[in-house]
């Protein structure tokens, strides 16, 4: 995109986030991929990516402990697992227009990083984080809780545990993980526990009503220990 467009669609989701468009400067780092600053020389987006990350899973936390006061630490575990995953913070990159300012190397834009998954997921974290910098915590949440985790469906909750585990698993390690399941109790009071391993490492432990519930909370959980490896 040529750079007065681009710099207009900055402009833009300044405006969306509530903050002068005067800061565009102090905000447009968080746009640098790793393949743009290889070639210019300049510094990526990866430091404030790796601070955006912290930032979003308080925020998550916090606004799940709010919002949900019934759940229990493993559905609330879930919960944050599918809003911080990469696959919805790509959805809401995209809805923000990031696949259009993402400063991405030649190779990496020939290959369609614009669009990539992990790429917008990163970019959104560190744009998040490049607002905490600049404005503080709280402007950095009411971003996030608008802009991000209000598009979260949180019916599909259950469903986005073991997708975004799958979907990390593949893009970051080449694998899918594996469940290991056993079933205690009487027929009628079964309780099922689940564990969680990704080459052959056990990472998240869950327990349940059903096999499918257990595995929600252990794939919860092996995705929060292999993203924290990452921070």
């Amino acid at each position: 995109m040529a750079g007065e467009s681009r710099r207009r669609r900055l402009r833009a989701l300044l405006h969306l986030a509530g903050v002068p468009a005067e800061d565009l400067d102090a905000l447009d780092p968080a746009f640098v991929h790793p393949s743009a600053a290889a070639e210019s020389g300049g510094g990526s987006n990866e430091r404030l990516e790796f601070l955006g990350d912290a930032v979003l899973g308080l925020v998550a936390a916090s606004h799940l402990y709010a919002a949900y006061p019934g759940d229990e630490e493993g559905a609330l575990t879930k919960r944050k697992a599918a809003v911080v995953s990469d696959a919805a913070l790509a959805r809401s990159a995209r809805r923000l227009g990031f696949s259009d300012l993402v400063l991405l190397g030649t190779g990496e834009r020939a290959a369609g990083g614009g669009e990539r998954a992990s790429v917008l997921a990163d970019a959104l974290e560190a744009f998040i984080a490049a607002l905490y910098l600049r404005y503080g915590l709280e402007r950095a949440r009411e971003f996030v809780e608008r802009e991000h985790i209000a598009y979260v469906d949180h019916a599909a909750t259950e469903a986005d545990a073991k997708t975004a585990l799958q979907e990390y698993a593949q893009e970051h390690l080449g694998c899918a993980p594996a469940y290991y399941d056993e079933g205690t109790g009487p027929p009628h009071a079964r309780v099922f526990t689940s564990h969680a391993s990704v080459k052959g490492e056990a990472l998240g432990c869950g327990s349940g009503p059903s096999k499918k519930a257990a595995q929600q909370v252990a794939a919860a959980q092996a995705l929060e220990a292999l993203r924290a490896r990452n921070r």
